[in-house]
């Protein structure tokens, strides 16, 4: 059997069987440890889907109570208070600007759920004035301000946690283990499967603003063009000026545990992304159809991001990540042997991602955190590139691909993923003869520097133009 007709029925044995003010003074961090009876007082930033999402687990935690709820839209900030009201917690203060909150020195803790475009420089204000940080997936907008969260927060000893929480169950760090004691045997190829179907967000149309809602402060960092998408919240994801598409979104929680179970560092050697937005036609501008592939010399990371109608790896779990080793194939948290029968379910007790959090923010190391800042930038990141890669490609015909990635020197299950794409997107009605895949630009990567090697067009979208006074500091301001 070829190896990619073995995985391929690999694949389907194991699922079948498992107001304008200028920035705050920077402020040197506390290094004491915090008294573990003393109750820490937090505040929300960003009140929508992830910010509910936020203060249902903190309403559970009795060693800390959240005294603000903010977002620029006041409509979603009162909808967090009565949440928390009604999950008998005490209405907290609600208010349209993080800075107020930042401005309270009463605030220990700030938990970062904005959109994308807000994450980086929100954690680095939060962490001037004196605050520690839970801030969301993905942890930046660009690869640079992911750089600029890490430092600040090693050089003021602040805690920083990424809201990746899959690193908090026992279960999966149990698998990660068996790994890296190599009784999984040679692991060179990892995968990230992400399927969640996608329609058209529609337009162009009218946006209409929330009535409530403070535009500028929305926008923050980001510039503020004339929106054509007709649902204000959460498309955004679907732009570059504010989000980063569907791998952003959603592949970066199975991308982190690639990167954690391979036990690879940094941005790799090489990557390469193609895809497009197919299907339908809208507004929007991230690919709703994505691969992308990360070289890291001996390991492969692999990435699919199907948004169209697609036949799913498992009825009920639509994102998985496999790692296939010569002794056998981790899928999710349970073990297959090479003919692809279940030898058994890895066990261990997970933490609350939100308690470690505060422990390490009890404790002031930041080693307690399940998700480093570090891990999260560097998860991210990955995301970030496969973007640009992307983003610098051209329309090419299917026969072009498929000699490119035959010339590239990576694992061979590129080749098979491209083949599982055509296949996909042909079975969703797509015409790849009249609308073509993108091919991304394949990029060396500098992985010292977190740059890319001779492409300046490339070396440019690492960060961005920031409208002021919303902007990230560089790395000689830190």
């Amino acid at each position: 059997m070829k190896n990619s007709t073995r995985r391929r029925f690999f694949e389907d044995s194991l699922m079948a069987a498992a107001a304008v003010t200028l920035p705050l003074p920077l402020i040197a961090a506390d290094q004491a440890a915090v008294s573990p009876n003393a109750k820490l007082t937090a505040a929300i930033i960003g009140c929508g889907i992830r910010g509910k999402a936020h203060a249902n687990e903190l309403a559970r935690l009795a060693d800390c109570d959240v005294a603000y709820v903010c977002d620029p839209d006041l409509d979603r900030a009162d909808e967090v208070g009565e949440l928390l009201v009604k999950l008998k917690r005490p209405m907290p203060k609600k208010v349209q600007d993080l800075r107020k909150v930042l401005e309270d020195k009463s605030v220990d803790v700030i938990f970062i759920a904005t959109p994308n475009h807000w994450h980086a420089l929100a954690a680095i204000w939060a962490m001037q004035a004196g605050k520690d940080v839970y801030v969301e997936k993905p942890v930046s907008h660009n690869v640079d301000e992911g750089r600029r969260i890490v430092q600040v927060a090693r050089k003021l000893g602040r805690i920083a946690q990424t809201g990746t929480q899959n690193r908090s169950r026992g279960a999966l760090a149990e698998a990660v283990k068996f790994m890296r004691e190599g009784k999984l045997g040679e692991v060179k190829l990892a995968r990230s499967i992400i399927y969640s179907g996608r329609g058209s967000i529609g337009g162009p149309a009218e946006c209409v603003m929330p009535p409530r809602c403070d535009y500028n402060l929305w926008a923050g960092p980001a510039a503020m063009p004339k929106l054509t998408r007709p649902k204000f919240h959460y498309d955004w994801h679907w732009f570059w000026n504010t989000g980063s598409g569907e791998i952003g979104n959603n592949n970066v929680h199975s991308l982190d545990i690639c990167r954690w179970g391979l036990g690879v560092t940094g941005l790799g050697r090489s990557v390469m992304s193609y895809g497009g937005r197919l299907g339908y036609s809208d507004v929007a501008e991230t690919p709703n159809s994505q691969v992308g592939i990360f070289d890291f010399g001996d390991k492969t990371i692999v990435s699919e991001t199907r948004g169209l109608k697609t036949v799913p790896f498992h009825p009920t779990i639509k994102s998985m990540w496999f790692f296939y080793g010569s002794e056998g194939i981790i899928a999710d948290t349970s073990l297959f042997d090479p003919k692809g029968n279940l030898i058994r379910a890895f066990e261990g007790k997970s933490e609350n991602h939100f308690a470690n959090f505060l422990k390490a923010v009890r404790s002031r190391k930041h080693t307690d955190l399940a998700a480093d800042i570090e891990e999260g930038h560097q998860s991210t990141a990955l995301c970030h590139i496969a973007n640009i890669s992307y983003r610098l490609g051209r329309p090419t015909a299917v026969g072009d691909i498929s000699k490119h990635l035959a010339g590239i020197k990576v694992h061979e299950d590129v080749q098979d993923t491209f083949e599982r794409t055509r296949h996909y997107l042909a079975d969703a009605g797509v015409d790849l003869e009249k609308a073509k895949l993108t091919l991304g630009q394949h990029l060396l990567v500098d992985g010292g520097r977190e740059s890319f090697l001779d492409n300046a067009a490339a070396n440019a979208l690492l960060t961005r133009e920031y409208r002021a006074p919303f902007v990230v500091p560089k790395e000689s301001e830190i």
